[in-house]
């Protein structure tokens, strides 16, 4: 699978760390049933999904990579900390 990152170009995926799904926002500290809710109650969706990847053998930035689970597909990928990034 390659990757598209907008540093270093499209890169192998054995390059990246995968973290999951792009989507879910951390909880308030204190609220224990939203941080349990939030760690170990993930979707697993078929299709299209946002997830946030780590370059760590190249420029070392967060990506959110859009890609379809089920074959692999990757449509694009963008930094985590561009405006309108998901995470």
């Amino acid at each position: 699978m390659r990757i598209p990152c907008p540093y270093c170009g499209p890169r192998d995926s054995s390059e990246f760390a995968y973290l999951g799904d792009a989507a879910p926002r951390r909880p308030v500290d204190g609220d224990v049933e939203a941080m349990a809710t939030y760690v170990y109650l993930r979707d697993n969706p078929a299709g299209l999904m946002d997830e946030l990847w780590y370059h760590a053998q190249g420029c070392r930035s967060w990506l959110v990579v859009s890609r379809d689970t089920r074959d692999h597909a990757v449509s694009g990928a963008r930094l985590a900390a561009a405006p309108g990034a998901s995470a």
